[in-house]
């Protein structure tokens, strides 16, 4: 992933995932975050030399579970989807969890999001539980 892919990335949250924020916002969170080559990992696919779909994995460390790559973002455009794009998204993924030596790759997904269930059920991960998310916008 690079800056110049900053428009396509705003407008695949917007459409796949519903996530609507400014390209402003988008470009901060970008460079910030693709600074920190040890804790985040990001890959795009490309059609025709566009962005067709990124995925985008932190390192996740906690008290209570050895180490592994924890998937904040896997979005492909709409019109691109169904061509295997996603599962290569992950499998990048899975392979940098590999190579860091760590035990697995962890992913949430929205409750009403069925047809991304199907999706990872597919390419073999399966749900261990079922939770809330709760959020406080301090301002």
């Amino acid at each position: 992933m690079k800056m110049t892919d900053a428009e396509a990335i705003r407008l695949i949250n917007a459409t796949s995932l519903g996530y609507d924020i400014s390209i402003e916002i988008t470009k901060k969170q970008m460079v910030k975050l693709l600074a920190d080559v040890n804790h985040h990992f990001f890959f795009v696919a490309e059609e025709n030399g566009l962005v067709a779909g990124y995925v985008h994995a932190e390192l996740y460390e906690a008290l209570y579970s050895e180490p592994m790559l924890n998937v904040l973002a896997l979005a492909v455009d709409q019109k691109h989807q169904k061509k295997g794009l996603g599962k290569q998204l992950m499998q990048k993924i899975e392979f940098v969890a590999s190579e860091l030596g760590l035990i697995g790759v962890r992913l949430n997904s929205g409750e009403t999001r069925l047809g991304a269930h199907k999706f990872y059920e597919s390419i073999g991960y399966t749900s261990d539980k079922l939770q809330k998310r709760f959020l406080k916008i301090i301002s």
